[in-house]
């Protein structure tokens, strides 16, 4: 058997220390980055989805599943960004332990994770913007703010329909942002900071004024019986949980931001597990007033946030909320698109993709055409898409580049026993032959093949029941990748490039 083309740690570090980028971020920033990037679309749209069709008020256990599966990988994220401190993310972790072949996969699974979720953040951004906008006196028509592609919840099934419609607000979002990261980090950053600011102020005014409108008899049952198909129970917990594991997508784009950290073996990890904390125990308490002042049966809207604040009955609190909600998910987009920009950037350096990915602008020291160039493709993905299909690929994606950072640690801590460590992942671990088994990653790939396994029944469900489109999208995506890898990445990659160079 060949073995696999791996870097070493070495390579990885000095082809992170030339990349031309600025180290610019400390702790606080990469806090505000992992909390910018996480804290949106989640909260703003899916926990009313989540609660209205799958676990009523349960769906703040929902929120718990999904934070404990994040929390274990949060950990191995912190350990490799102490210990290979270089941009790319898992990407880069999984070039250095699995090698190449493994490391194309994930970074295209990281493309499904950051890339197309700016598309269902662009979705909720659209929402909240228009009923905004509505306030205002303004009204935006039907087909220009619905997508192309549309879904309706049946009591049996998913119901898709199609029409001549763009969501034009949710594209001019992704080109807006796309525009402020072509400006460079140092500038678009500070923009961020205030704006995850004034987002999680306006969460906690939310919390704070929803807790003396509770009803509590909205919180009863509390887990409506079953109904089969994942529909409420305890299996619609965990449906849920999977949906709501959309919220989590981003915490890790702190890791891609290596290149940029003044000290990364000490700060990404601050910056992973610190926003991490700080974005549940936020969503924990708003779903619990989300829930508690708006019948759950009600929420599956586009702007559940906006709907309990109307409820509340303050229309300072309800213009507050829906503002926040418009620039606050912009702030998602930036570290979404920042981190997908990041790992594109690495993977061009790697050879993997075309150079124009990794091409800095002379002025904003910012891969300008490569960021233009994957903000289009997202745009166009959020102009067709809805939210509750690109919700649910992204959370299939996530889960399985999670499952493969925690093997990644297995892995590291095996070969490279010795290694320096600032952080080691917690609860220890055991030797198996000359396999290291630790708790942590071992939890870590559990709980993300249960985040996985609902998403993949519901998929099959939907081939068996003639609903096939998430199934081809998830299919041609993966075909795509394949294709790209054995026509372009591995006869381009560094690897390929030395082995004729040797030969000539």
């Amino acid at each position: 058997m060949t073995e696999p083309r791996r870097k070493t740690v070495e390579q990885a570090v000095q082809a992170s220390e030339t990349s031309g980028l600025r180290r610019t971020m400390g702790p606080f920033h990469l806090i505000m980055l992992g909390v910018g990037s996480t804290v949106g679309a989640g909260i703003y749209v899916m926990a009313g989805t989540a609660a209205a069709n799958y676990a009523g008020p349960a769906v703040i256990l929902s929120f718990v599943i999904a934070g404990l599966a994040c929390l274990f990988t949060a950990f191995s994220y912190a350990e490799l960004a102490s210990s290979i401190p270089v941009a790319g993310s898992a990407y880069t972790y999984a070039y250095v332990s699995l090698g190449e072949r493994a490391a194309w996969w994930v970074g295209w699974l990281l493309l499904l994770e950051y890339g197309v979720s700016c598309a269902g953040v662009a979705s909720g951004f659209s929402g909240y913007a228009v009923s905004f906008l509505r306030d205002l006196g303004i009204v935006i028509p039907n087909f220009l703010h619905v997508s192309l592609i549309t879904v309706s919840m049946t009591t049996n099934d998913t119901v898709l329909s199609a029409g001549w419609r763009v969501d034009l607000p949710a594209t001019v979002s992704v080109l807006a942002v796309t525009g402020m990261l072509m400006r460079g980090v140092t500038e678009s950053i500070t923009i961020n900071t205030a704006i995850v600011l004034l987002k999680t102020i306006t969460l906690l005014i939310f919390v704070a004024v929803g807790l003396t409108a509770i009803h509590p008899a909205y919180w009863h049952p509390f887990l409506p019986p079953s109904q089969g198909a994942f529909r409420y129970g305890m299996a619609g917990v965990f449906r849920a949980a999977s949906v709501v594991f959309f919220a989590y997508v981003g915490f890790e784009a702190v890791s891609t931001a290596s290149t940029e950290a003044r000290s990364p073996r000490r700060d990404i990890p601050i910056g992973i597990i610190g926003s991490l904390l700080l974005c549940t125990l936020i969503y924990l308490c708003v779903a619990l007033v989300l829930t508690g002042v708006v019948p759950w049966q009600q929420l599956d809207v586009s702007d559940p946030l906006a709907l309990a604040a109307d409820a509340i009955g303050s229309p300072t609190l309800a213009v507050l909320v829906k503002l926040a909600g418009v620039i606050g998910l912009c702030s998602v987009l930036f570290g979404l698109l920042y981190g997908q920009s990041r790992i594109f950037f690495t993977m061009a350096q790697d050879g993997l993709l075309p150079p124009v990915f990794n091409r800095l602008h002379p002025l904003f020291h910012a891969p300008v055409a490569g960021s233009l160039l994957l903000g289009t493709l997202v745009a166009l993905t959020a102009a067709t898409l809805p939210i509750d299909i690109i919700s649910d690929l992204v959370s299939i994606g996530t889960a399985a580049a999670f499952g493969v950072v925690n093997l990644t640690v297995i892995r590291d801590r095996s070969v490279r026993p010795g290694a320096e460590r600032p952080y080691r992942a917690p609860l220890g671990g055991v030797w198996v032959g000359r396999i290291w088994i630790g708790l942590t990653p071992l939890l870590g790939i559990t709980f993300a093949i249960v985040m996985m396994v609902p998403l993949l029944i519901e998929l099959i469900h939907g081939i068996l029941s003639g609903n096939r489109l998430p199934a081809i999208l998830l299919a041609v995506y993966f075909a795509s990748g394949a294709a790209i890898y054995r026509f372009y990445g591995q006869s381009h990659s560094e690897f390929a490039r030395n082995t004729k160079d040797m030969a000539s």
